[in-house]
């Protein structure tokens, strides 16, 4: 079966082959023709113009010395004219009875040039008319009137003095030629390299000649959108699967998700499973500084589409042309984008049909596109691609990890556990990180530290352990992070602190770390003991020094915005009531004034402040009630520099709250492993069962 295939494909490139090359003869594929070059017509007029060069300095006179000019030239009578050229050379000719006596036919014969009966015959250098010309009437004194020659002053161009000329007009045609090139672009298989292809498009084509390697095997995490690009497919592999139905094919597919989260891994991936030309263009592609080129190179995109049908279209960052229209903040901009845009939504679903052609696009930005655009019939499917959780985190490692050598019983689990939050890029990140800072401690596999200094590096940046801190600027940063870590651990709803660190990193002088929850919803203790949390810092300073300093300000920032989207987003305030100001469509971006009152605006910012100093007041008083315990944790802080949740434990206590870890459950073997599971699933039931109890009694 496979040799068949092969035969009928062969016999089809065949038929294509004799198609396009009708009347070069039969020629086999791999006789391909080099292809043109305009460098070796620069080259060869280059090297005609050196050729006439020195072709015409070889036809010229003999060149002689003044003496024997004088002596046996003039004076016997056998010059018949003088013509000085340029005040540079005189040229002498001969009489032509003369010529053929043996003193010429001597000169001509020792000279290199070729000899012409016409003359000129030989050459005298000239240093000026008047020196010439004074040599010459002196030696012609004696002379009869009759037998004296005057010369003729002759002005010649030569060839340096045309190549002089020439020079600046080639110069700015070559400039000319690069500043085309350059503004025509250079990428795409049909988008040329002159000012008449600027209109094409520069997409990129993969087909069966240029085979993607990536495969759905290498998207890891997203099952769901896995499955609805799968189908798509699968449509192109069977379309009699669907057809029977009645089904059609989405004509197009938007990837949405945040950045790094896979989008365009996932359209890779589709262009390695389809076996169908995939188109492969970004957004910014069709942007151009000439008038009309995006709408011209939509339309030629579309046009190689549909002869290549059925194929896929990708373009990536859609949103540099697909932003709503009307929408544009520039004040009489040229209309430029929106052209482009209209001819976009022309070509996916306009009043020619479009069988075949599948558009995928990916963007980060969904709510800015055009509604024309998001509607079904051109869009017909929104896929989005959301960050991982802990199980998809724990199957991208797993990909990433597959070329990296790393420790055996290396625990994948736990260090999807440490990456919160984390894209798949982001991952990809860390194992390549950790790779080289295994290098780069001469080890022969990467270890389980190798990964958590590597997600240090990304969180926190560079380490910077030379950089000179004053030692009260260190105990300042020691109590600053220790009351971080000390509020924390005594709040119920806080994230769980991992790690506790004064060694500066990027542009921070201290860090905490944290292991924050994985939900999808955010409960407002949560988000005001987070506050407190964040609010530790600032009131151990306080506590301990008295004074407060600069080095709270990222902590400000973050919990001045976590309090206003309280107020203003969630509506979690009760002076402001269930309220929202949130603009989901982002027109409130361009908008010069606020969507509420003045007096509405100084109730959110009084709410904020109340807030903010209520939380406030909660951390100092957490931290005056364990203010033996900030002390140690301090002090412990200032002696090893980092501190973990051991440590805390060894001075608090059990933190409140605090979930079982997999990791400190007894490792048993054999039967007592399925006790130990046994008892697990009971104290979970038993757990439940109190958990719906309380649960029934507040209510």
């Amino acid at each position: 079966m496979d040799e068949n295939k092969n035969s009928k494909w062969k016999k089809v490139e065949a038929q294509n082959q004799n198609k396009s090359g009708q009347g070069h003869g039969n020629k086999m594929p791999g006789d391909r023709k080099p292809r043109f070059n305009a460098v070796w017509i620069y080259a060869l007029i280059g090297l005609v113009l050196v050729v006439i060069y020195f072709f015409d300095a070889g036809q010229g006179p003999v060149q002689i010395d003044w003496k024997f000019f004088r002596d046996e030239l003039l004076l016997k009578n056998e010059v018949a004219r003088i013509q000085v050229i340029n005040e540079q050379n005189a040229e002498i000719y001969i009489k032509e009875e003369y010529l053929d006596e043996s003193k010429h036919q001597e000169k001509f014969s020792k000279g290199l040039n070729t000899f012409s009966r016409s003359g000129p015959h030989y050459s005298i250098p000239v240093g000026s008319n008047d020196i010439f010309k004074s040599q010459l009437d002196e030696a012609q004194a004696d002379l009869p009137d009759e037998e004296k020659i005057y010369p003729e002053y002759i002005r010649k161009r030569t060839f340096g003095d045309t190549l002089y000329v020439l020079l600046p007009i080639i110069v700015l045609i070559v400039i000319w030629i690069i500043v085309f090139r350059r503004m025509s672009g250079s990428g795409g298989s049909s988008g040329g390299t002159n000012i008449f292809n600027v209109g094409k498009s520069k997409a990129r084509i993969f087909d069966r000649d240029e085979n993607v390697r990536i495969d759905f095997n290498d998207v890891a995490g997203l099952e769901e959108a896995k499955m609805e690009v799968k189908e798509i497919v699968d449509f192109l592999k069977k379309p009699k699967k669907y057809t029977d139905l009645g089904g059609k094919i989405p004509k197009g597919a938007l990837l949405v998700g945040p950045p790094g989260a896979g989008k365009t891994l996932l359209a890779k991936a589709v262009a390695g499973e389809a076996h169908v030309p995939f188109f492969s263009m970004s957004g910014s592609d069709f942007v151009e500084m000439f008038v009309g080129v995006g709408a011209s190179r939509v339309r030629d995109l579309f046009k190689q589409a549909k002869e290549k049908a059925p194929c896929i279209v990708f373009i990536d960052e859609i949103d540099a042309i697909g932003r709503s229209r009307g929408r544009n903040p520039n004040i009489g901009a040229n209309d430029e984008r929106e052209n482009t845009l209209n001819q976009l939504l022309t070509e996916m679903d306009g009043f020619a049909s479009n069988v075949g052609v599948i558009i995928l696009a990916a963007t980060n930005r969904a709510d800015v596109l055009d509604k024309a655009l998001m509607r079904a019939g051109r869009f017909d499917r929104q896929i989005y691609v959301e960050l991982p959780d802990l199980n998809e985190r724990k199957e991208i490692f797993e990909v990433h990890l597959r070329p990296i050598k790393v420790e055996k019983d290396l625990d994948i689990m736990f260090l999807a556990r440490q990456t919160p939050g984390f894209s798949g890029a982001d991952i990809a990140n860390v194992c390549n990180e950790a790779a080289l800072i295994a290098a780069r401690r001469n080890k022969k596999s990467v270890q389980r530290q190798d990964f958590l200094d590597a997600v240090d590096r990304i969180i926190g940046g560079l380490e910077k352990k030379n950089k000179i801190i004053t030692v009260d600027e260190k105990k300042t940063i020691a109590y600053h992070e220790a009351g971080h870590a000390t509020v924390s651990w005594m709040l119920e709803h806080a994230s769980p602190l991992f790690k506790v660190s004064i060694i500066p990193r990027g542009k921070s002088l201290g860090a905490a770390w944290y292991l924050p929850e994985e939900r999808q919803i955010t409960t407002s203790e949560q988000m005001l003991e987070e506050m407190t949390a964040t609010l530790g810092g600032r009131a151990a300073e306080q506590i301990v020094f008295g004074k407060l300093s600069t080095g709270a300000l990222n902590d400000l920032e973050r919990i001045t915005k976590q309090a206003y989207a309280m107020v203003s987003y969630f509506g979690l305030s009760k002076k402001i009531g269930n309220i929202s100001f949130y603009d989901s469509t982002g027109q409130n971006e361009y908008y010069f004034q606020k969507p509420y009152s003045e007096k509405t605006a100084e109730l959110i910012d009084q709410e904020v402040k109340d807030i903010i100093e209520q939380q406030y007041k909660l951390a100092l008083e957490i931290l005056e009630k364990n203010k033996e315990g900030l002390t140690q944790l301090a002090e412990q802080l200032l002696e090893k520099e980092v501190i973990f949740t051991e440590d805390l434990e060894k001075i608090f206590g059990k933190r409140k709250g605090q979930k079982p870890d997999e990791k400190e459950r007894p490792k048993t073997t054999g039967r007592k492993k399925k006790t130990a599971k046994a008892a697990e699933e009971k104290n979970e039931q038993e757990n439940h069962a109190e958990e719906v109890k309380s649960i029934k009694k507040s209510a």
